[in-house]
């Protein structure tokens, strides 16, 4: 994701970017399960959008050098929950539903800015809040939709093969060798890379279209 041709302004831009997206995501986790019942993520601080509380600093350099990162993962008990099966998918859904939250508040804010304040648009200070609204909602959407997918150990997996029977649920997400080994794999082969940017496009234009159409472009 880093360039040599990058300045130190795209530098910042990004950063602020992945962390908004990882922060948002993993508070997203712990409030949904807070709410559920379970006090886990309150007690260990994680209900908070301060992302020094989120953040894994190999997974943050990791994500910006590899794009392939980590925050530092939620604390959860499910025995809390009224139902653990369904409080799972809720918590495991909350992550991805804030990412793309976030990436819409960025997408209204940025054509907002354009509607009602164009002359700070076209400032300095305008185009650099700009490029961080545009860079935040591409980089959350991107983020959410990644953790979607039904690979373990990301949010998708846990989500789907929740439906699966109690045995085999178990089994599955006490780990296995092949979900590691076909999670890497995918990551490198390239294969979702494509996926995901057409989806993470497809759903910027829909929300760009939400916008244009609220502020009567």
């Amino acid at each position: 994701m880093f360039t040599s041709s990058m300045s130190l302004e795209s530098i910042f831009i990004l950063l602020i970017a992945v962390i908004l997206s990882m922060s948002i995501h993993e508070m997203a986790h712990g409030l949904v399960s807070y709410w559920l019942g379970d006090p886990t993520a309150k007690e260990a601080g994680r209900l908070s959008l301060n992302p020094f509380r989120h953040i894994d600093w190999l997974g943050l350099f990791s994500l910006l050098i590899f794009r392939f990162g980590w925050a530092k993962p939620v604390p959860i008990d499910s025995r809390y929950y009224k139902d653990p099966k369904s409080g799972i998918i809720w918590t495991s859904f909350a992550g991805p539903l804030a990412n793309f939250m976030l990436s819409f508040l960025c997408v209204v804010l940025y054509y907002g800015m354009i509607r009602f304040a164009p002359t700070f648009f076209i400032g300095s200070i305008g185009q650099l809040l700009s490029q961080i609204l545009a860079v935040t909602a591409s980089m959350s959407i991107g983020f959410g939709i990644f953790n979607l997918l039904p690979i373990p150990p990301l949010d998708g997996a846990k989500i789907l093969w929740s439906f699966l029977p109690d045995d085999l649920y178990y089994k599955i997400n006490n780990g296995a060798w092949w979900t590691n080994l076909l999670f890497f794999a995918l990551l490198w082969s390239g294969l979702i890379s494509g996926p995901i940017s057409m989806l993470r496009n497809q759903m910027i234009e829909f929300f760009s279209n939400i916008a244009i159409h609220l502020f009567g472009f």
